[in-house]
């Protein structure tokens, strides 16, 4: 049986001006992540002003771990951006565990339906 995955997606639109100071804190980012065992993947892209992060974790549990871990840039992250969109995928199961932590966030909720086996 294959773990449960989740993914978050993320958009932060940049504050204009503050492009180079969001690039500083992608490898902080990343240097926390790194320490993650249920991480499956990390990376982030940029489009304009757009700074989009494609992530990865085993169930809601590795999700939240997650979240706990980059709090703090995240934070950071937030003062020279804007949130303006966040999906979160995944199992039925797992998201219903993530509903209640991350309302705050107003995600949109896309549920699993099929895929390839792994």
């Amino acid at each position: 049986m294959s773990q449960p995955a989740v993914s978050i997606h993320p958009y932060f639109h940049v504050h204009p001006g503050k492009m180079d100071a969001a690039r500083a804190l992608l490898p902080k980012f990343i240097a926390k992540t790194t320490t993650e065992p249920k991480c499956l993947y990390y990376e982030f892209t940029v489009n304009g002003d757009v700074v989009f992060c494609r992530e990865g974790y085993v169930g809601a549990e590795g999700t939240l771990a997650h979240l706990a871990n980059v709090g703090e840039i995240l934070g950071e992250m937030l003062t020279i951006s804007d949130l303006l969109r966040l999906e979160i995928h995944g199992p039925a199961e797992e998201l219903e565990k993530l509903k209640a932590p991350l309302a705050d966030h107003k995600p949109e909720w896309f549920v699993y339906e099929a895929g390839l086996p792994k």
